[in-house]
């Protein structure tokens, strides 16, 4: 008997067995629930087991070469927009090139199966490259020329010195308004010390108010100093760690791993394959 032209093809009949309704239904819930533009590590530790099979179908994910190159792009565009503190290498674990994310607090270790092992806010943050990364409708960015971590002398304090002199200039103004009040309260006429038998306590109290305020925004303003401060030398202290004295102790890599592979570039170039060593 002919199918009726009417009739759906196969491909667009909704699914016959109640498991695959029920799958497409779940996945169609996760795509409304998520927005995979901006995928993170809070959405991944939200997600159930349930939904994670729902959302990301194994026999559709990229592996092997295609996915650490993609990888390491996507991470070294990361690393160049600060979003991830970490040096990204390529390297070779029991003959097999691996990706490679470490900073002075953890480390992520990305095999060309996607496994993932590792530690640490870096592991954390490699998490949601990776699986973007294997989805082929995840556009990877290229990273800039100079995609690694800033020289620990180049960093600079980022507080506002617009904001800060705003705020030094009404605290002053509400200093001097304090003292000029205070002033005219008690050596001159335009505000009567006491009225009758009552000292006047109006203008002291105001004139106090005003000077805390002045001291406040100036210690706002000494401690935002500080702070930022505080900030750049500890962020340069952890650049100095990664840059001169290399993978930590606690990145199992580092006996184990042999010399760095070739980059993308150069790899490109060094096989018809497109891999390191290839013929």
């Amino acid at each position: 008997m002919s199918e009726s032209p009417d009739e759906p093809a196969d491909a667009e009949r909704p699914p016959s067995d109640p498991e695959d309704a029920e799958l497409a239904a779940l996945r169609r819930e996760v795509e409304e629930k998520y927005d995979f533009d901006d995928f993170g590590p809070e959405d991944m530790a939200e997600m159930s087991a349930e939904e994670w099979e729902a959302a990301f179908d194994p026999d559709s994910w990229i592996v092997g070469e295609e996915l650490l190159v993609r990888l390491e792009k996507e991470l070294k565009s990361r690393v160049a927009r600060r979003e991830i503190f970490g040096v990204v290498e390529r390297v070779a674990v029991d003959g097999e090139p691996h990706v490679l994310v470490y900073s002075d607090e953890g480390y992520a270790l990305v095999g060309p199966d996607g496994s993932l092992e590792g530690e640490g806010t870096v592991y954390r943050d490699v998490q949601p490259s990776l699986v973007l990364c294997s989805m082929e409708d995840f556009e990877v960015q290229e990273p800039p020329e100079n995609h690694g971590l800033p020289d620990p002398d180049a960093v600079v304090e980022h507080s506002s010195e617009l904001g800060n002199t705003i705020l030094q200039i009404i605290a002053g103004g509400q200093i001097l308004g304090g003292l000029v009040l205070v002033g005219l309260w008690l050596f001159t006429d335009l505000i009567p010390f006491s009225s009758g038998r009552q000292i006047n306590i109006v203008p002291p109290v105001v004139a106090g108010f005003f000077l805390l305020v002045g001291f406040f925004l100036f210690l706002v303003v000494a401690n935002a100093r500080l702070s930022d401060r505080f900030r750049s030398e500890e962020y340069r202290n952890r650049l100095r760690a990664v840059r001169d004295h290399g993978r930590p102790d606690f990145v199992p890599v580092d006996d184990a791993s042999g010399a760095a592979l070739e980059s993308d570039e150069a790899a490109d170039d060094s096989g018809a394959d497109g891999r390191p060593g290839g013929t």
